[in-house]
């Protein structure tokens, strides 16, 4: 029984990364901000996720470098998916690892 009595949401990847969105575009929190709200979605009880290993990696890619949550998201997902690299568009995820940024 999660949370002693309480009843666990369930999410997906999409749920955290529109978060994420609606954190830094309406209410202006710094990528420290949001990455501590993250990691106490994560830690709670209540909340369970699919791909949670996934979610986990992504945030930590986002909260070492340079791309968005949704970019540091979708390479995970390819690179489990077998792919080598993720292309983008995205300049700041030059010389990322796992991104070949297109000019």
């Amino acid at each position: 029984m999660p949370g002693r009595g309480r009843a666990a949401v369930s999410g997906h990847a999409c749920h955290l990364r529109e978060a994420v969105w609606v954190l830094d575009r309406s209410y202006d929190l710094a990528k420290s901000q949001i990455v501590e709200v993250l990691d106490r979605i994560l830690a709670a009880d209540q909340f369970r996720f699919e791909r949670e290993a996934l979610i986990r990696r992504a945030l930590e890619r986002f909260r070492k470098g340079k791309g968005n949550f949704a970019d540091y998201l979708i390479g995970e997902a390819a690179a489990e998916a077998g792919c080598r690299d993720t292309v983008t568009f995205d300049r700041a995820l030059k010389g990322s690892e796992g991104f070949t940024v297109l000019n």
